[in-house]
């Protein structure tokens, strides 16, 4: 298998097992490790330059967050999403993130208005670039931006526990161009109704958006499926 890394370079030792950690989790999101698929343990560790034991430490946290499955004597495989996976998460999701938008647009500053005005701009960029990848990092840090200024820890525990699985999803959906612009559109409603600190209509709307994605990866799903 032909494995790469964004940055071509070993891992930095700073946190081993976070790193390697947050790089398998990527590689899952953004599909570079598709759903159903064996991970490739001996061609990872020479890819990072690590040894089974922290890779499948590692391996331990993705399965927690729903991400791997773990299967005795026959090592790790990708977890697929279902389409009871989208009936169970995404609702959930959805109202935590409209929560996330009123109580957003209640607490934030000016500064971090412009600090997610300035991520859009940057998003906008890859947007019309064709740039995935790259934009799809962008939209997650406005999302996680707009959960900060929410300024609830609450909220953030709940959010967090669920936003892995459901960002591969987001990753998956917007994979069709369809999906794609449509999404960008919604996002210059997001950051209107944010700036304008109407936390009814932007309530509304990050629970639309997520539906949308939601209605468009069942889709995609059941075209898998032959259903």
């Amino acid at each position: 298998m032909n494995l790469t890394t964004r940055t071509g370079t070993p891992l930095r030792r700073r946190s081993l097992h976070e790193e390697l950690t947050e790089a398998l989790r990527e590689m899952i999101v953004s599909g570079q490790l598709p759903m159903g698929q064996k991970v490739p343990e001996k061609d990872l560790c020479e890819l990072y330059g690590v040894s089974r034991t922290p890779l499948r430490e590692a391996l331990k946290v993705l399965a927690t967050d729903g991400l791997v499955n773990l299967e005795p004597n026959r090592g790790a495989w990708v977890s697929a999403i279902t389409v009871e996976d989208l009936d169970e998460m995404f609702p959930v999701m959805a109202a935590l993130e409209a929560l996330a938008g009123e109580l957003a647009c209640k607490h934030i500053t000016d500064d971090e208005v412009e600090a997610i005005r300035a991520l859009h701009n940057r998003m906008l960029g890859h947007y019309k670039a064709g740039e995935l990848p790259e934009y799809f990092a962008l939209n997650q840090q406005i999302h996680e931006a707009i959960l900060a200024a929410a300024h609830n820890d609450t909220l953030t525990v709940h959010y967090r526990s669920l936003s892995t699985r459901v960002r591969r999803g987001r990753y998956m959906a917007n994979m069709t161009r369809e999906r794609w612009d449509q999404a960008m559109a919604e996002h210059e409603v997001i950051l209107d109704r944010l700036a304008a600190r109407d936390g009814a209509a932007l309530s509304v709307i990050l629970k639309d958006h997520l539906e949308k994605t939601s209605v468009t990866l069942r889709e995609s799903l059941l075209g898998q499926q032959g259903g």
